[in-house]
């Protein structure tokens, strides 16, 4: 009885063990900390603000003081990064056609038509960059309704309402800019003077300042004839 109640107690907390760390691996790999994680890793800091759609694997999120926006897809495996002036507008689609829009240096179009969607409800990131111009996130499509955790139509029209005035004041900021790096002229250095020191004064004999020595009388000229 005693081997058959410490298995049973062995294999009750090898069992606990395995689901707590079944559980703890859910709870790590969920989609929606996957994306915040990737998004939170690429700006170094938790974004603000950032958009997740469950059940698509795809979020963008924002770091505002930086300037940089991150976009995620394929629940967090892949990123782009851009800059927040590299972020040229935002299409709301709704059943497939543009219901609004907000795009720099252009009149908002706001949403004027708040019916239920029956085909989808998109937003749609448009960017300056040639190889990756543009990101949708499906905030909701035909379908959603009855899988648990994803918006419904209304919320997700509301939703996409919401993000559009968020967008459209974020595109009226002016982009903080770095300042320019300073032009250097590279300047020819110039040769330091040459301290000269001055030489030690000659001592003069004054005899140097008599006559010559055969203008003395008292010499006899050796050209003289005697």
């Amino acid at each position: 009885m005693d081997e058959a109640a410490r298995l049973l107690t062995l294999l009750a907390l090898v069992g606990g063990a395995l689901t707590l760390a079944g559980t703890g691996m859910l709870w790590f790999l969920d989609e929606t900390r996957r994306i915040r994680r990737t998004l939170t890793n690429a700006l170094g800091r938790p974004p603000e603000p950032y958009l997740i759609v469950r059940g698509r694997g795809v979020g963008i999120g924002f770091d505002l003081p930086s300037n940089r926006v991150v976009v995620v897809w394929d629940r967090g495996a892949w990123r782009l990064d851009y800059s927040l002036d590299e972020l040229m507008g935002v299409d709301l689609i709704v059943d497939r056609q543009v219901a609004a829009r907000t795009f720099r240096g252009e009149t908002r179009r706001p949403l004027d038509h708040l019916a239920a969607p029956t085909e989808g409800v998109r937003l749609r990131f448009v960017f300056d960059d040639p190889a990756h111009p543009d990101f949708s996130l499906d905030l909701w499509q035909p379908g959603d309704d009855d899988v648990r955790g994803r918006r419904h139509a209304d919320e997700a029209l509301e939703e996409a309402n919401r993000w559009m005035a968020r967008m459209e004041a974020l595109l009226r900021r002016p982009v903080a800019r770095a300042p320019a790096a300073p032009t250097t002229i590279p300047v020819r250095p110039t040769t330091s003077p040459v301290a000269v020191r001055p030489l030690p004064p000659v001592e003069r004999d004054d005899r140097e300042e008599d006559e010559p020595p055969w203008d003395d009388p008292d010499d006899g000229d050796p050209r003289a004839i005697t």
